[in-house]
């Protein structure tokens, strides 16, 4: 069952994700992020760098990105390694944008899309070899 917190969150972050960003945005993204990947939270290419070399994720990699928004840093991830990416966050909105980034990235064969909430995910266990949640309170 979806608490009031729950569907006020979802309500707050689907209003800032149906939107494009604007283009100061893009640009201090640029500077303290390292790049422009949609990001909606403060997790540095360098950090997502150390992420994907600290999972050792590779081609042969499954990876989750719980609390996805826009895709940030699990299509980056998955362009930087190669590895699979299931994107899952409750805002439809932000995911539209990730799957439009996928394509963009040429990373969609690898990439999926999946509007579930962290607190109930339609995977099976061990289905993935790593797990991301960067920038997420869950």
């Amino acid at each position: 069952m979806v608490t009031r917190q729950e569907r006020e969150t979802r309500d707050r972050f689907a209003e800032r994700y149906a939107g494009e960003a604007a283009e100061v945005v893009r640009a201090v993204e640029e500077v303290v992020i390292g790049g422009d990947w949609g990001a909606n939270g403060y997790t540095t290419r360098a950090e997502a760098d150390r992420l994907g070399v600290l999972l050792g994720l590779d081609a042969g990699s499954s990876l989750l990105d719980l609390g996805a928004g826009r895709g940030w840093p699990g299509l980056y991830l998955a362009a930087a390694t190669g590895c699979r990416v299931a994107l899952t966050d409750v805002p439809m909105e932000g995911l539209r944008h990730a799957v439009a980034r996928a394509r963009a990235e040429g990373v969609s064969a690898r990439a999926v899309a999946v509007a579930a909430s962290a607190r109930w995910l339609p995977f099976r266990v061990g289905a993935f070899d790593a797990v991301v949640h960067t920038d997420v309170l869950c």
